[in-house]
């Protein structure tokens, strides 16, 4: 054991044992460990020994001794607890909250977009308010459309993240409201039909010069406006834009764009509607019509902002209060919908509930707890600044709430048989379903000489001593194992099977590992979370053919 990985855990288990009056408890200081540490995931056996070994220890002291030895071995985490006791997400004023979750069905709900939704619903749920599932279902770009079926999975991620909300909205069912104050503000003179190309647009917007179009009279405007809803004009010909100051030091805020023309099809209305307002018109509409008094949206969205409160005081309208959030990526995974919507398509990707798309789907196949995304999502509150993190933080979370839950199971991977030579009178191991809980009994596994383990594990430890996980120490040479005796020495330990059930694991990248789980597993039910010693927890897809889905170390 490398002093390192016991220095780790030792923070750990203090630091539990100092939160829950001087009792450490094995599992959380696991789960912390295997979440931070890779040496602690190669051998999840020695890191329990050694976990189990130090809580022990540690809650021999009083609580006086651990919170010293704590403060000089982990004084941030004193630091950490101060930031604490402070509201993750601030207080907000005002009475009969009501605030709003826009999701674009362009696919399912992803782990990127549960910050979100989470926010949303926590803070609705504190002050006692009223949220609205308000579906964005404009029409997007080319490569970014609304899918049918993505109404329905948007809700079922919602219920499945435990969600609350009062009335649900389409913004493809109030087209003609934000018809209604287009033509409003076009005859307030505050807003002109522009027949200018994109590049052109652009370049006058970059310069600061007002386009010719701008300076048509009212009448004009209207009965352009007028051919625009009844089809006259194709895509790219005409928009609608606001009368802003073309001096404004951000050129993206001149005349910014409220309509514009597109001939593609909405999976709800069909080619009904030609014209469609930009997601900031139509919002600075429905936030007010719908008595918002909070909006929630990120950092980066600051430009949405200004165009609703411009709008709000051409109407003379009271104002939201907006709240930001930075970005929460998590490292090494991509997240487009529209790619994946191709993928799926092109039959790259199975479905939504793919591993690789990191929908709420995905992530539900896979065992991850919604408790544990909202606990992962509520760490980082309300914070402004951008965070990068490993995906081990969710699953760290995750690992607390099932750990206890999920019993164990051998599984060896690419099985590979050999041959136990020596004294060995035992013809059947009794393992502890969970290690920590006796009162859940012992699991049999008979005992012949001729047993199966992993490739990866044969190959590693040619001429090497190991131990068959509760039951005796090999030496491995060839395709034998010489048993040596049986001590639970400090060595590799690895699973090792007589016999099993086919087993095929479905993994995050959306490959398979093949190979056996021992029988007992038949007394597990469809969707039970399970852990494979020293592979990881996994869920039960298919109890037939013994199909599983990884979850996570």
């Amino acid at each position: 054991m490398s002093v390192e990985r016991s220095e780790l855990i030792r923070k750990y288990a203090l630091k539990n044992a100092v939160k829950f009056d001087g009792e450490a408890t094995v599992g959380p200081v696991m789960g912390k460990v295997m979440g931070e540490s890779e040496e602690c995931r190669k051998d999840p056996a020695g890191t329990k020994e050694l976990v189990e070994q130090i809580v022990g220890e540690v809650n021999k002291l009083s609580l006086d001794e651990q919170t010293s030895e704590l403060k000089n071995k982990m004084p941030e985490y004193f630091e950490e607890k101060e930031e604490e006791e402070i509201d993750r997400l601030p207080e907000i004023e005002g009475e009969d909250i009501v605030m709003r979750m826009a999701p674009y069905p362009s696919g399912p709900l992803h782990i990127g977009n549960s910050r979100m939704v989470i926010l949303n619903d926590e803070y609705v749920k504190r002050n006692d308010g009223k949220l609205v599932l308000f579906y964005d279902d404009t029409i997007g770009s080319e490569k970014k459309k609304p899918l049918i079926e993505a109404f329905d999975l948007i809700k079922e991620g919602l219920e499945w993240l435990g969600v609350e909300w009062h009335e649900t909205y389409y913004k493809s069912e109030r087209m003609e409201i934000y018809y209604e104050y287009g033509q409003k503000i076009i005859e307030m003179g505050d807003a002109y039909v522009c027949e200018c190309s994109a590049k052109g647009l652009r370049k006058n917007r970059e310069k600061g010069i007002e386009c010719e179009h701008r300076s048509r009279s009212v009448d004009e405007n209207l009965e352009k406006w007028e051919k625009m809803l009844d089809g006259e004009f194709d895509e790219g010909e005409v928009t609608v834009r606001l009368k802003t100051d073309m001096q404004y030091p951000d050129p993206a805020f001149r005349d910014r764009v409220l309509f514009r023309v597109s001939n593609q099809e909405h999976p709800r209305v069909g080619d009904e509607y030609h014209v469609w307002p930009l997601l900031e018109f139509s919002w600075a509409i429905d936030d007010h019509l719908l008595g918002m008094t909070h909006i929630l949206r990120g950092k980066d969205l600051v430009m949405e902002d200004k165009m609703e409160e411009y709008i709000w005081d051409l109407f003379g309208w009271e104002k939201c209060e907006f709240l930001h959030y930075g970005m929460l990526r998590l490292r090494n995974v991509r997240l487009s919908k529209s790619e994946f919507q191709q993928q799926i398509k092109e039959g790259k990707l199975r479905g939504w509930d793919d591993p690789r798309t990191w929908s709420l789907q995905s992530l539900k196949r896979r065992g991850i707890q919604p408790e544990a995304i909202r606990d992962f999502i509520l760490d980082f509150g309300m914070s402004k600044t951008d965070i990068e993190v490993p995906a081990s933080k969710l699953y760290a979370k995750n690992r607390e709430i099932i750990d206890e839950k999920a019993n164990r199971y051998f599984f060896v991977k690419d099985p590979v048989e050999i041959e136990l030579v020596g004294d060995l009178d035992i013809d059947e191991a009794e393992i502890p379903r969970h290690p920590d809980f006796s009162d859940r009994g012992n699991r049999k596994i008979k005992v012949d000489r001729k047993l199966f383990i992993s490739k990866k594990d044969w190959n590693e430890n040619e001429g090497k001593e190991v131990r068959l996980k509760n039951l005796c120490n090999i030496k491995l040479e060839g395709h034998k194992g010489y048993v040596t005796d049986l001590a639970n020495k400090d060595i590799l330990k690895i699973q090792w099977l007589p016999d099993g059930e086919k087993c095929s694991v479905e993994k995050p990248d959306g490959s398979y590992d093949e190979g056996i789980v021992e029988t007992n597993i038949e007394e597990v039910e469809l969707n039970d979370l399970v852990q494979f010693e020293r592979y990881g927890f996994v869920k039960i897809l298919e109890n037939s053919q013994w199909k599983v889905s990884y979850g996570h170390r």
